[in-house]
């Protein structure tokens, strides 16, 4: 009887539990599924259930790098000629013509850089093969260059019309051939026109325009009808040379700048040969193009180095440009035999472009001095161009093949550049 009170006070107590949080459906088999228990329910289930910890706060995700520079080369050598001497010293047994070892010493300076730059001072037409002063170069000439390291080659300048439009033209197309950038000079109309002959080149990930120019054409008139073949910035190319286009470099600077360009280059062919410092003709003319946007002007023609600055101008909007101007570098290669004309450089910038905001600026010049030599004619190998520092150290270290004399040569070739160019630049590039 007892326990019979007590099963009754125990349904009790489930019967009223029941009627507040409801009774499991006891024929689930049978019965169609019940709503939803009631949040009294999940309440008092939730009360009853072991609480879990908190997930922990995921790490903040490192920041991204910020972008490097980039960061890139660009190199210029000067004029490239091909005199009689040379082309006896490159000439072969079966006919052939082979200059490779002309530029051996050099190679190795030349091709480290992202983009290299060479004026052409001669045409490629074919036979029969002349030097000085109507220059006619077996198309090897240009493929040694290449082999050098040389990516583009200036086409303007006064020798440029020495075998006519058809010289002109042909030396465009072996070019082309080699896949060598040229600027300057153009076979047809189009050409010209197209971005008023600006070449934009990528200089290791830098967008550069140049744009080529000579102040004549050794007194040959453009060919009727093809006055469009060579780039000039005198009007008065056939006479004193000594009037501005400024037509013409307003266009064509335009034309540049509109090609949104990280930098705009001017190789430009100019100057008074053998003069071992600019005239104020150059410096004029540097200040217009500076003016309409250049930051780098390349010079030749003197056939002698010539100093180089940094130039500012002041705009007509009263704002400041600041360009670097090498005013020339003299011969590359050929066989002249006056004071400086075997002593050049080659001269490479550094180019730098911040990723935030665009600019690219010239943050770091420096050249390595470079020294022709021209032995007896009856030598295997007549003419070599020698990078100085290089083989002075071989001889210093008593290895290498220059005589004395040709090491005191190196040496006169070093300080003359240093004096030339300025004592506040940088004499030797960078492994």
């Amino acid at each position: 009887m007892k326990n019979f009170r007590k099963t009754l006070i125990l349904f009790a107590v489930v019967l009223a539990l029941g009627l507040c949080v409801g009774l499991p459906n006891l024929h689930r088999e049978t019965e169609p599924a019940q709503p939803a228990a009631s949040s009294e329910q999940s309440a008092l289930e939730w009360a009853f259930e072991p609480q879990k910890e908190p997930a922990a706060s995921e790490p903040e995700p490192e920041p991204e790098p910020a972008p490097e520079p980039v960061v890139s080369t660009l190199l210029v050598c000067g004029d490239a000629m091909a005199h009689s001497p040379q082309l006896n010293d490159a000439r072969r047994p079966d006919g052939s013509y082979d200059f490779t070892h002309v530029f051996r010493s050099v190679k190795d300076v030349i091709s480290q850089a992202d983009y290299s730059i060479v004026n052409l001072e001669t045409t490629l037409a074919g036979p029969e093969y002349t030097g000085y002063p109507t220059f006619s170069s077996p198309d090897s000439f240009a493929s040694a260059l290449q082999d050098t390291g040389f990516d583009m080659m200036l086409t303007a300048n006064n020798h440029c019309c020495d075998r006519w439009f058809d010289g002109l033209s042909r030396t465009l197309d072996v070019l082309d051939e080699l896949g060598v950038d040229h600027v300057g000079t153009y076979r047809t109309a189009e050409e010209r026109a197209l971005n008023n002959g600006v070449r934009v080149a990528d200089v290791g990930g830098i967008s550069v325009a140049f744009v080529g120019y000579t102040y004549g054409t050794n007194g040959i008139p453009l060919a009727d009808g093809k006055e469009f073949s060579v780039s000039l910035f005198n009007t008065d190319y056939m006479t004193d040379v000594s009037t501005p286009d400024t037509a013409q470099i307003e266009a064509d600077l335009a034309a540049a700048r509109a090609l949104d360009p990280d930098l705009i280059c001017v190789l430009i062919h100019w100057g008074i040969e053998y003069q071992t410092t600019q005239n104020a003709y150059q410096e004029e003319i540097a200040d217009l193009l500076i003016e309409n946007g250049a930051d780098i002007i390349f010079g030749g023609h003197s056939h002698v180095p010539q100093p180089m600055e940094w130039r500012t101008v002041t705009c007509a909007d009263g704002t400041e440009r600041t360009a670097f101007v090498l005013y020339s570098l003299g011969n590359f290669i050929s066989s002249q035999k006056d004071r400086y004309t075997d002593t050049t450089a080659a001269v490479q910038l550094t180019l730098t472009k911040d990723p935030a905001t665009g600019e690219t600026d010239v943050t770091d010049v420096a050249y390595q001095p470079f020294y022709r030599v021209r032995r007896d004619k009856s030598a295997d190998e007549v003419f070599s161009l020698l990078d100085a520092h290089k083989e002075l150290a071989a001889y210093e270290a008593g290895e290498g093949n220059i005589t004395q004399s040709q090491a005191e040569a190196l040496y006169r070739c070093i300080d003359d550049c240093r004096a030339i160019f300025g004592e506040e630049w940088t004499n030797r590039i960078a492994a």
